[in-house]
């Protein structure tokens, strides 16, 4: 899929995958579209001259006057990130907080982020940091008032390497057997889709990089909107509450799993079963 659909309710955070620049490109004209519909100020983030990229927006009704007034701005990779360097998480993350804190300041009502971050995830090293920076972003997304779309060009990057980043998203439009992103109440994180046998080592990477962490010796999984999950998955479950010396609950609508839970002896692992 490369027509910027996505999949599952999320919070402003969709990794949206593409092969034409066309389709970048019209991604682009939406967000800059409803961003300023919304009051917002919008930022655009990528490989391009901003020069060039403002004469393929001209056309966006209000575009030079929000461009004049600071409602949107262009930015070249390098501005918005380490560019061609492994990003640290952390530091992105707070940088995001004050620009959405300064956007505020100016009379905007959040901040919204289109960014073609390519040529950050070129590497290994790259794509492992990115990763757990876009888990760290996720958390805060969802109390806050800022909405970011991250691009890849998968002609660049295959398929492979950008479902180690789809999958550490709400929404996407890429193909990936599961989402993993930041839970509400006291859910640590949330699953989505299937996790089936092809997805497990994939699955072990993703929770390696969220890396959630316990409170009060419980690691809580949203699994309410995860619709299959094999032994495998249970088992790196297992793992990382052992980790953390803590307890994983797999709050789930399927009580499959907990009989599956109760066949592998897995003392670890809790199910909750939710209607």
């Amino acid at each position: 899929m490369t027509d910027g659909s996505v999949t599952a309710p999320g919070h402003g955070h969709a990794c949206l995958a593409y092969d034409d620049p066309a389709v970048f490109h019209a991604w682009a004209v939406e967000q800059v579209t409803k961003g300023l519909a919304a009051g917002e100020q919008v930022w655009l983030v990528g490989p391009e001259e901003a020069d060039t990229v403002a004469r393929r927006l001209a056309s966006v009704p209000g575009f030079d006057a929000a461009r004049r007034r600071g409602a949107v701005r262009l930015f070249p990779v390098g501005h918005a990130y380490r560019h061609d360097e492994v990003v640290d998480p952390e530091r992105q993350v707070q940088a995001y907080m004050r620009a959405t804190t300064e956007a505020l300041a100016a009379g905007h009502t959040g901040l919204r982020v289109l960014a073609e971050a390519t040529s950050l995830v070129r590497t290994v090293a790259q794509r492992d940091a990115f990763a757990r920076y876009e888990h760290h972003i996720d958390h805060w997304l969802r109390h806050r008032p800022m909405s970011a779309v991250c691009a890849y060009d998968r002609r660049v990057l295959g398929d492979a390497a950008i479902a180690e980043l789809a999958c550490m998203h709400p929404e996407t439009n890429t193909d990936v057997p599961f989402r993993l992103y930041a839970g509400g109440g006291d859910a640590v994180v949330a699953l989505g889709g299937e996790l089936d046998p092809t997805a497990h080592r994939l699955f072990a990477a993703a929770l390696e990089r969220a890396d959630p962490r316990p409170t009060a010796g419980r690691l809580v999984f949203d699994a309410t909107r995860l619709r299959f999950v094999d032994h495998r998955s249970l088992l790196h479950l297992r793992d990382h509450a052992r980790r953390h010396d803590a307890v994983a609950v797999l709050r789930t609508r399927r009580p499959a799993a907990a009989r599956l839970v109760e066949l592998l002896g897995l003392t670890e692992v809790r199910v909750e079963v939710v209607r």
